[in-house]
């Protein structure tokens, strides 16, 4: 099944206002960054959109509010995973048209067998004609997909990708060396992008590129070009600031990146809480000599 998913992918946040509800006129601002910046793809409600604490209606308004600004000028892929098959399966029914595929976390907190997650991918691709792209994120879910299961996965025509978060490059490059020629793999970790894509990932789903999507698909492209010289340089340009963004949890340092921005503000929903004095201090530090 051919797809769009290569390059740079963003993943979304979803800025609110102090209130707790929902900053639309934010989110454009942010898909317009996004498009003007390079993006190659978007994500909406990925975990960095705080998916879990969006009720349903409120997920579908976020994702046509971005629909709408975006235009069809990039592909749109939507984060719907969880540790119940069976409601995922009943939430895609709801989905608009222009949906461009699926981005679906493994099952996290039951901890299910290989084969529990094979049974549970083939079970969401039958009820869906989207291209599904896999995530593994084993630090969040308690459970990894391993290189056997997604290689058996990937025999599937329309699972096309997978995001791996695993962090570990044995595990990375024996789904590389083995996979079928069409089948994608996305990194899912900013920090290690560069060195992965030197060894045949093709692109990324980013979270430090909501507010840096210039500098970040720049470093991308040239590693995919193989100009490994100006890769690696601004992979290390960027090293300082990825490190920065994750050191007190995630969603709460890219929202400070993007209120340096004046994209949205650095506001989160329970139990998230924004980051302390001293690390914004610094990430506006690290902004103003990215972004001078």
């Amino acid at each position: 099944m051919n797809h769009k998913f290569k390059g740079t992918g963003v993943a979304l946040v979803t800025p609110f206002f102090a209130d707790g509800s929902i900053d639309f006129e934010a989110l454009t601002r942010l898909v317009k960054l996004q498009i003007s910046g390079g993006t190659d793809f978007l994500v909406v409600q990925g975990t960095t959109g705080e998916s879990p604490v969006l009720s349903q209606d409120e997920k579908m308004k976020v994702l046509n509010h971005v629909m709408e600004v975006n235009q069809r000028q990039l592909p749109v892929v939507y984060g719907l995973g969880g540790n119940n098959t069976a409601e995922i399966c009943e939430k895609i029914k709801l989905l608009p048209n222009g949906v461009d595929g699926l981005l679906s976390v493994s099952p996290y907190y039951n901890k299910p067998l290989q084969a529990g997650i094979i049974a549970h991918y083939e079970a969401i691709s039958r009820a869906s004609h989207l291209p599904i792209i896999l995530y593994n994120v084993p630090g969040r879910t308690s459970s990894n997909i391993t290189a056997e299961t997604t290689l058996e996965l990937s025999k599937i025509s329309n699972i096309v990708a997978m995001k791996e978060a695993s962090g570990d490059f044995d595990q990375i490059m024996e789904i590389l060396k083995n996979k079928p020629e069409d089948f994608t793999v996305l990194s899912g970790d900013d920090a290690i992008t560069m060195p992965l894509i030197s060894m045949g990932v093709e692109g990324v789903i980013s979270v430090v590129a909501n507010a840096l999507p210039e500098r970040f698909s720049s470093m991308v492209n040239r590693t995919l070009n193989n100009e490994m010289y100006h890769a690696k340089k601004e992979h290390f340009e960027l090293f300082e600031m990825i490190r920065l963004l994750f050191a007190e949890g995630n969603p709460g340092g890219i929202k400070e990146a993007l209120a340096y921005r004046k994209i949205c503000e650095n506001h989160m929903r329970l139990p998230l809480i924004p980051v302390s004095d001293e690390l914004k201090a610094k990430l506006f530090a690290e902004m103003k000599t990215l972004l001078p």
